[in-house]
């Protein structure tokens, strides 16, 4: 059985860019990078130069670069059903941006972040969707594209084929002081469950290396697995 651990860092982008460079400076291990091509409509990636020979250099050097949404936001709508509102109101403060998108919408949305990043010279294999919720309308345009993969919270697909590999991934919810605990807690118990599973996935977000606790954690854990486990990319761990 092949033992890995995969690290993400999602909502990488321009605005973001100051903390994530600081969190992939502290790491050691090749690193997902989750990029939203106009990160809450304040500015795509394609208008800030540097940070796309930034994003050029971390993937020649070894990362990937994957796609994550487009804007990262959803719409408030009327109507919407109790847990449409908890979940894309409560649980992802308005970031479900896929998760009841109709197929149409899915394909155009894919197909031009694609040509976005094929523009800088980077050829992204997989799709995630913003707070890893993706219909299945959604998830159906991916496999017309031919997008070699997608995660879920709980698990690994390779859309082209089928496989898929459970596994729930580590992260953080910092919004509030009660989030906070209770993530450092979960964590806890779920990264020593994990410790016998084939795949360990860590999920990073910009906010977290400003909550010193979470990222002390969040350090903690990925050097303990690394100890372990053969660090790699979603995109080679699919490949495999």
């Amino acid at each position: 059985m092949r033992r890995a651990l995969v690290v993400s860092l999602h909502d990488v982008s321009p605005h973001t860019w100051e903390p994530c460079q600081r969190i992939l400076a502290a790491l050691d291990v090749p690193v997902s990078l989750l990029v939203i091509p106009d990160h809450h409509g304040r500015g795509h990636f394609l208008k800030d130069a540097a940070f796309c020979e930034w994003l050029r250099a971390r993937v020649a050097a070894g990362d990937e670069a994957v796609m994550h949404g487009y804007t990262h936001q959803r719409a408030t709508r009327a109507g919407e059903s109790l847990a449409a509102r908890i979940i894309t109101r409560n649980y992802t403060a308005g970031e479900g941006e896929f998760f009841d998108i109709e197929h149409t919408a899915a394909l155009e949305l894919v197909a031009k972040s694609r040509e976005e990043f094929r523009a800088i010279g980077v050829e992204p294999s997989g799709f995630i969707a913003p707070a890893w919720l993706l219909s299945a309308e959604g998830e159906r345009a991916l496999r017309e594209l031919g997008i070699g993969y997608t995660t879920r919270l709980r698990a690994v697909t390779a859309l082209q084929h089928g496989t898929e590999w459970q596994s729930q991934s580590l992260c953080w919810s910092v919004r509030a002081a009660w989030r906070r605990a209770v993530s450092l807690a979960w964590n806890v118990s779920l990264f020593h469950r994990l410790e016998s599973a084939e795949l360990m996935r860590i999920a990073i977000h910009p906010v977290d290396i400003a909550h010193p606790r979470i990222w002390e954690q969040i350090a903690r854990f990925i050097a303990a697995a690394a100890r372990l486990r053969e660090a790699m990319t979603y995109e080679r761990y699919v490949a495999l």
